[in-house]
């Protein structure tokens, strides 16, 4: 391959990341429905450029899935605590009613949106691209040129947030100067822990450069973990759990069918389905990490994965999200959609028997 060839394909692949990544962050959710789906103009600016931004920084550095989870903790708190302000304001979305607000914040909503955006606004988006892209995905996709560029428009995809949404759906609300300052403190000592304090990649991802001449003979054995290193549940199973982890989650924390608080809880119980869903997700990260560090994960195993957490949350849209009969018939068909396309990718993409790092 030449490098013009190379350099079109990384460009194809930043562009398809900073597509997908609204796409399934927003609109797979439901949020909007499909007969509004000129708002995800809005959205692109800040989803695409920040996920895209978060690759290049980590992939730069050479570190793992620790690294990208961390920062998609400091995409959420930009996006819901510096653009949007959601994680403060008293009124926007009628969240403040969830639960007892802590520290100026709106605890569950908080606690939902946080771990929400570092998985399907940034994990898996980033996921589903290195799928795509096997051979690169462990390299950056863009020059120092298109790295500065996309720090700029992730910045004015934040502001165009804070002028445009928040000015018609909360205006007037300004969080309070400490939680500002939290926020921005919080931003950053993510950033250097996901870049200067969580060590480096100790192996390589599947598909670089260095496991590149054995591609042909792993893909040949795609269904096949590697012998002696650790159980690994099938590629079904991961599936499911990973529908039930998103589903729980998202049930837990989220208040639907007509319910005021999370879980149809009242007053000060709301802390029964908070700690569940806290709990849930440190299980479901020490049950993939141990998965993805044992040696017989491959891409297979990571394409289930996403796939079963892409169709609960979409399922839970349908749920929770679909106020009318034709928006839940759209997202319903939205959702085939979604699992026609993760199957195609299943079928084209090749999978190696090296674990993806975790570190």
């Amino acid at each position: 391959m030449t490098t013009t060839d190379s350099s079109g394909r990384r460009r194809w692949a930043a562009l398809l990341l900073a597509v997908i990544t609204p796409l399934v962050a927003e609109l797979t959710l439901g949020n909007p429905p499909l007969s509004q789906i000129w708002l995800m103009l809005l959205w692109v600016p800040i989803y695409g450029a920040g996920t895209v931004l978060i690759r290049e920084l980590v992939r730069r550095r050479g570190a793992g899935w620790l690294s990208i989870v961390l920062l998609g903790l400091a995409y959420g708190i930009v996006e819901e605590g510096l653009a949007l302000q959601a994680l403060s304001s008293p009124t926007l979305y009628g969240v403040a009613g969830w639960a007892p607000r802590i520290l100026g914040l709106n605890s569950a909503y908080t606690e939902l949106n946080l771990p929400y955006h570092a998985v399907f606004s940034v994990a898996l988006p980033i996921l589903l691209v290195d799928l795509v892209f096997p051979g690169m995905r462990d390299r950056p996709y863009l020059k120092r040129t298109g790295l500065v560029v996309t720090g700029v428009v992730f910045v004015l995809g934040a502001a165009l947030l804070r002028l445009s949404v928040t000015g018609f759906i909360d205006p007037g609300y300004q969080a309070p100067l400490p939680v500002v300052a939290g926020c921005l403190a919080a931003v950053a000592l993510l950033a250097v822990l996901a870049l200067r304090v969580v060590p480096r990649a100790s192996h390589p991802v599947p598909g670089t450069s260095q496991t590149a001449p054995h591609t042909a003979q792993t893909a040949r054995h795609s269904s096949a973990p590697a012998a002696g290193t650790g159980a690994v549940p099938g590629s079904w199973a991961v599936a499911a759990f990973g529908g039930l982890v998103a589903f729980g989650y998202l049930a837990l924390l989220f208040p639907f069918g007509g319910a005021t608080q999370p879980a149809f809880t009242r007053g000060n119980w709301v802390v029964v389905p908070m700690l569940a869903a806290a709990a849930l997700a440190v299980l479901a990260w020490r049950l993939v990490r141990r998965w993805t560090t044992s040696g017989a994960w491959t891409d297979r195993h990571s394409l289930a994965l996403a796939g079963g957490a892409l169709v609960a949350h979409t399922a839970f849209g349908v749920l929770a999200n679909a106020a009318t009969l034709t928006e839940r018939a759209e997202l319903t068909a939205l959702g085939l959609v979604m699992i026609g396309l993760l199957a195609l990718l299943g079928r084209r993409s090749r999978v190696s028997q090296t674990a993806p790092t975790t570190g």
